[in-house]
């Protein structure tokens, strides 16, 4: 029987290899600027749903996504921060 991860540990953000469409997001979206889902799909050349689930997946490798809405004609920008778990 495999062993269960904990449901109380929390996530770290791991580095992903450089070059990979992955690697590309973060960075769009550490920018001061953040990044809209249009750039995210242009840089990977993902389908919008896809492009969402990379952020999904992002949040479960223990980055901070966060999406600020954008006012009435201005698009909604994607933001992430890694964080790291608190030291032992």
């Amino acid at each position: 029987m495999a062993a269960a991860r904990s449901a109380t540990a929390a996530p770290t953000a791991t580095a992903p290899r450089q070059g990979t469409k992955i690697a590309r997001v973060i960075e769009l979206l550490q920018r001061d600027q953040g990044a809209r889902l249009e750039e995210l799909i242009a840089a990977t050349g993902c389908l919008p749903h896809t492009a969402r689930a990379a952020l999904t997946g992002l949040r479960h490798r223990g980055y901070d996504v966060r999406l600020e809405r954008g006012e009435t004609g201005r698009a909604s920008v994607y933001r992430a921060v890694a964080t790291l778990a608190a030291s032992a």
